[in-house]
């Protein structure tokens, strides 16, 4: 099976990076310097999303939005003018369940097969190999794509059909971002009345409230790095992704709905393209402290 990879990101990236330890794997991006540096471990970069799947039956993609991938298929020298009957798409992007089912149908009218296969864990997660890859597709599709999957992480999870991949992604993400959320408000009153952000840090870690954000980003933030590379507009999106589908299908969301404005406010104080931890700036505001140095 010949593999392709479009959107080569921190994220996907960090994905093609893993591929390219076991498998062969053509590029695009449309960033030549990404490219290059995957040129670097083996990769072969291709100068279009066209290009690459005329040269391939298994092309991953991995873009800030179901639009954007939308775009890499069936527009101007997309992959559906280049890809053979018969050929798969695996989207890894944190997309629009919804968007990804009518893209797989309009897909499939060309003989092409599209699911989704979202990832969580971060580019660190895919570098170690122990990212989480949550697989929407038919039993048997899934069983003939888990072992490219395998080579990226033992952590494959078969969640349902076409678009399932991405429901469970939006259910990890509205978590990641809530909990994310609430221990910095939570930490910013304990600084406030008296403890240190290490303390914090060290003793949550070993609580009940012990979390992603409590392991990873609080020391972080302790030893004064505010970067997680991810963006306050990404987990925006992503939020506000997980709050419409609780709309569109009867389920109340009114925590996820707040944690979408709290994010929205610190998206209108920082700007969309600044990290995701800048968050914990309209926290300290609220709460009149300082948190982290910087």
């Amino acid at each position: 099976m010949e593999l392709g990879y479009v959107g080569l990101g921190n994220m996907g990236g960090a994905l093609a990076r893993r591929l390219l330890l076991q498998r062969k794997l053509r590029v695009y991006d449309l960033r030549p310097e990404t490219m290059d540096r995957l040129a670097e471990r083996g990769a072969t970069p291709t100068q279009s999303p066209r290009a690459l799947a005329e040269q391939c039956d298994l092309v991953m993609t991995c873009l800030p939005t179901s639009d954007h991938v939308r775009a890499a298929i069936f527009g101007a020298d997309g992959l559906a003018a280049g890809l053979k009957p018969g050929s798969l798409i695996a989207d890894m992007t944190t997309g629009d369940p919804n968007a990804t089912r009518a893209m797989a149908a309009e897909a499939a009218d060309r003989g092409i097969t599209l699911f989704d296969a979202p990832v969580s864990g971060g580019p660190h997660g895919a570098d170690a190999g122990t990212i989480a890859i949550m697989v929407g597709a038919p039993d048997e599709l899934y069983a003939r794509v888990k072992p490219v999957f395998e080579t990226i992480s033992p952590n494959v999870f078969h969640c349902g059909d076409v678009g399932s991949g991405h429901v469970m992604k939006l259910v990890n993400n509205i978590i990641a971002a809530g909990v994310r959320t609430l221990t910095f408000e939570a930490v910013a009153m304990g600084v406030k009345n008296g403890l240190s952000l290490e303390k914090c840090a060290e003793v949550l870690h070993k609580g009940s409230a012990r979390s992603y954000s409590t392991e990873i980003t609080l020391p972080r933030l302790a030893s004064g790095d505010l970067l997680a590379n991810f963006t306050l507009g990404l987990m925006h999106k992503d939020v506000r992704l997980a709050c419409q589908l609780g709309i569109d299908s009867g389920a109340p969301m009114p925590v996820a709905n707040l944690v979408r404005e709290l994010f929205q406010m610190a998206i209108n104080d920082h700007g969309s393209h600044e990290d995701v931890n800048m968050l914990i700036r309209l926290i300290e505001r609220n709460a009149a402290v300082r948190v982290v140095g910087g």
